[in-house]
């Protein structure tokens, strides 16, 4: 059941199953709550209370609002974990990965750990040489044909990218939710947005956090063209010890739809293991 926390600029929409220590999780751009959907009752029945936000302007958020850095999303996903009653593990996707490093890093009593999915967590630059590697290519080319002309067609071949090889069962199902999604009015205004913010501030943070981080990267996310080493230098740019990279052979963009067993196993085991309970 859909619930609403009104924050200051909206209101943020978000579910809760489950009874235990809480897990918050957030998607990416583009997306909603519902990308999580596989990934809930694995980990409710691991002993969770697992909550599922609609980051702002997405999913069934409100669409008006003044900022969408990941500082800014950081504070919605703060809010959250203050209204249900937190501390709370974090586990962030793409942008909101990087908006987990900053909740981490300003409210380190509310965060027990960070999960981090092909997080975009430090400032991005791109080389000449990185356009012959294929996937990126394609992936970059629709990704900004998608932010330049607000182009949900482009937007769902972008996705058809990221999620290489085999698709899930309910891939079909899956798009035309987020097509219907991003017709609403403010939806792709706010993808188009979201696009436009750097993750400077996500990457000025990571020195700050104090918890245990998991980045969970895919061999073939068109995002980057050497994925395993951007995890690396995410992990490499926390304070020594905290982070621990596992890669998903076969994975693009979205590890937690297309493999989600795959992705709970490595969350589970890691919220399990000596660093996540120091």
């Amino acid at each position: 059941m859909t619930e609403y926390l009104p924050v200051d600029g909206g209101t943020i929409a978000y579910e809760v199953a489950g009874s235990g220590p809480l897990i918050v999780l957030s998607h990416g751009m583009g997306d909603s709550r519902a990308a999580y959907r596989a990934v809930i009752p694995p980990l409710v029945a691991a002993g969770y209370r697992v909550a599922a936000v609609d980051l702002r302007g997405c999913g069934e958020s409100s669409v008006d609002w003044p900022a969408w850095s990941r500082t800014a999303i950081a504070g919605d996903l703060l809010a959250v974990i203050r209204h249900l009653g937190g501390p709370a593990v974090l586990v962030g996707h793409s942008i909101s990965g990087g908006a987990a490093t900053v909740a981490a890093a300003l409210e380190p009593e509310l965060i027990t750990a960070v999960v981090e999915l092909a997080p975009f967590t430090r400032k991005q630059s791109v080389r000449l040489g990185d356009l012959r590697v294929k996937r990126f290519r394609q992936g970059m080319l629709r990704l900004l044909g998608a932010g330049v002309f607000g182009s949900v067609p482009l937007w769902r071949s972008y996705l058809d990218v990221a999620y290489p090889g085999v698709k899930p069962a309910d891939w079909a199902e899956r798009l035309g939710r987020i097509d219907s999604l991003l017709r609403e009015p403010g939806r792709m205004k706010a993808l188009q947005s979201m696009g436009r913010s750097a993750p400077v501030d996500a990457g000025a943070q990571l020195g700050n956090v104090r918890c245990p981080v998991l980045v969970v990267m895919g061999t073939l996310d068109p995002d980057w063209t050497d994925p395993g080493a951007e995890g690396s230098a995410v992990v490499d740019a926390l304070p020594s010890g905290l982070g621990h990279l596992k890669m998903i052979e076969g994975a693009g963009h979205y590890p937690h739809h297309q493999f989600p067993d795959q992705v709970v196993s490595l969350v589970l085991a890691f919220l399990r293991s000596d660093a996540a309970r120091a």
